[in-house]
């Protein structure tokens, strides 16, 4: 049943007075938010439909999913920035069906990954050839690429029984670290020249994911040095977080190749890679060329809606758990992603992260769309904007 919060009033009239009657706020969206579980069932579905239609294409239904279909969908079904009213956040939060609707994720995610192995071995007669694995590989690739989402909304929360189920999430693509390193990181130093996951003007999608993956390693390795040594730990024990979350991961691929074989092995390395690529790139989209100012103290200003890129496109915003609310993330980090709200300072992508991901992929492209629109945020005023340091010079002679 339908939960409803009192907010909104009207006026009643027809007696010569006005009563004010409570017309409770509903979240229109509710059970869209199941349409997530599309993501992680993917592999089961494209099992089916190969099986009813004998089109071996659709084991590339991740890729088609994110190229071509959400960003169809996101330009059929258009925007939504209505946000809950602050009367209704604190139900909104607590209402558990939200929450399970992101635990399912899990589940799904893993009975993608068991069945995928069970088609790459050979099980149950089905013969794949070449091209057919590599499209399941992009596919389960994806659904790990988004589970790092749903790990990230995870890794947030104060329950410790959610942090656990955040890396969990992330042990399929092996990228553990992000627990540490995005909360305890990425959060402190957005938008600054010390975060290797803020993307910098000029700066191309395929440098980024280098610098962003080597750095957020680097960076996490030594934040949870630091946080042992505080507590007079060796760095090398198991209440290490980015240790055990890695020790996840390797159970996690053992077990698969002791139940399948080892010619699991290179396309559970592959679908790794996908989803590691997939997830970084999105992370390229969301402060590219925005910059924190330093202040007269020389710290940096606090973190505002301005420095992270929005879109209210309603599909990816589903698929993706409201990520694309980000500023009110950074500014709530632990606000569930049923009551982000919609920021009006915040700069607004000039389409969803699935049409913007597939316009990150060519670069001169991206730059024709986004760089005016980063100086356009920046008053006109280039020396503003968070450059890439290898084209400073030439980006500033160009927008001076």
């Amino acid at each position: 049943m339908q939960r409803t919060m009192p907010d909104r009033r009207e006026t009643q009239t027809g007696t010569g007075k006005q009563h004010p009657v409570a017309r409770p706020w509903r979240d229109r969206k509710r059970y869209v938010w199941l349409l997530g579980l599309v993501i992680p069932s993917l592999v089961p579905m494209s099992w089916a439909g190969v099986a009813v239609t004998g089109w071996g294409v659709l084991w590339w239904s991740g890729p088609m999913l994110t190229f071509v279909l959400m960003p169809a969908l996101d330009f059929l079904v258009g925007s939504d920035s209505e946000n809950p009213p602050d009367s209704a956040l604190d139900q909104l939060q607590r209402d558990r069906f939200y929450r399970l609707a992101l635990y399912l994720y899990l589940p799904a995610q893993y009975v993608s990954l068991v069945l995928a192995c069970w088609l790459w071995s050979g099980g149950g007669g089905v013969v794949l050839s070449e091209l057919d694995k590599v499209g399941l590989m992009l596919t389960v690739g994806g659904v790990a690429g988004v589970a790092i989402n749903a790990a990230h909304e995870l890794g947030h929360q104060r329950a410790q029984s959610e942090r656990w189920l955040s890396k969990v999430a992330l042990a399929q693509a092996g990228y553990g670290q992000f627990y540490v390193e995005h909360n305890r990181g990425h959060h402190a130093r957005v938008a600054t020249p010390e975060d290797p996951a803020s993307s910098r003007l000029g700066e191309n999608v395929y440098f980024f994911h280098y610098r962003s993956i080597f750095g957020s390693l680097r960076s996490a390795w030594r934040i949870e040095r630091r946080r042992l040594a505080r507590l007079g730990k060796p760095v090398w024990t198991l209440r290490n977080d980015v240790l055990n979350a890695w020790l996840l991961t390797v159970a996690l691929f053992a077990a698969l190749v002791a139940g399948f074989g080892v010619e699991v092995l290179p396309w559970l390395i592959g679908q790794a890679v996908v989803g590691i690529w997939l997830m970084e790139t999105i992370n390229y989209l969301e402060h590219y060329g925005l910059r924190r100012q330093r202040r007269d103290d020389g710290r940096y200003e606090q973190v505002r809606p301005a420095h992270s890129w929005n879109s209210n496109s309603v599909i990816s915003n589903v698929f993706l758990f409201h990520l694309q609310r980000h500023s009110d993330h950074h500014a709530n980090p632990q606000r569930r992603y049923q009551a982000l709200c919609h920021a009006e300072e915040a700069p607004q992508l000039p389409a969803g992260y699935a049409t913007m991901l597939v316009v990150a992929l060519i670069p001169p492209l991206w730059r024709r769309v986004m760089d005016r629109r980063v100086l356009a945020h920046c008053g006109g005023d280039i020396s503003l904007a968070a450059l890439s340091p290898s084209k400073a010079q030439r980006l500033r002679k160009r927008y001076s």
